[in-house]
């Protein structure tokens, strides 16, 4: 597979981009090696070039900026299991401003005695912020983990006027 990248900064922060023919694939931890893209396509094929994701580079700065609200983009998602695209897919139906818990979302997507997987699948989103497993939570309402560390999960949850 290949994976087309490219870096964007948004303040202090470098993202890393990749994306297939398909559409963007990969949204990188902030100041994370480009290596973590092998986390989750360990076979890909890496090859930079800034136009196969100037459809994604310019929303995703804007959205770190906050004067973007949500994305409209051509989307990757095939590289996971079918239980992870169910999930990936029931994330982006997850309202700007709002937090679901994992247990609704495995609810969400019929699989209520699966939650501990559905966790597993979140925590397997390649598209860091796009595909905003930031809004989910504990059931606690504690935020949980996320591969971007708990302040930018604070941080997203606050710019899309989320309660906490």
């Amino acid at each position: 597979m290949e994976i087309y990248y490219t870096s964007l900064t948004s303040g202090t922060a470098r993202y890393y981009l990749g994306s297939t023919a398909a559409g963007l694939a990969f949204v990188g931890t902030p100041n994370a090696e480009l290596t973590e893209i092998y986390q989750f396509y360990s076979t890909a094929t890496l090859i930079q070039d800034e136009s196969a994701n100037l459809p994604a580079k310019q929303p995703l700065a804007e959205y770190l900026q906050g004067t973007r609200r949500q994305f409209d983009l051509s989307l990757d998602m095939e590289n996971g299991t079918d239980l992870q695209r169910s999930v990936w897919q029931a994330l982006l139906k997850i309202p700007r401003g709002t937090t679901l818990s994992y247990s609704e979302l495995a609810q969400q997507i019929d699989r209520p005695g699966a939650v501990r997987a559905v966790a597993t699948a979140v925590a397997r989103n390649p598209l860091l912020i796009v595909v905003p497993c930031h809004r989910v939570t504990l059931k606690s309402g504690q935020l949980g983990q996320y591969r971007g560390g708990s302040p930018m999960k604070h941080r997203l949850l606050k710019l899309e006027g989320a309660c906490l």
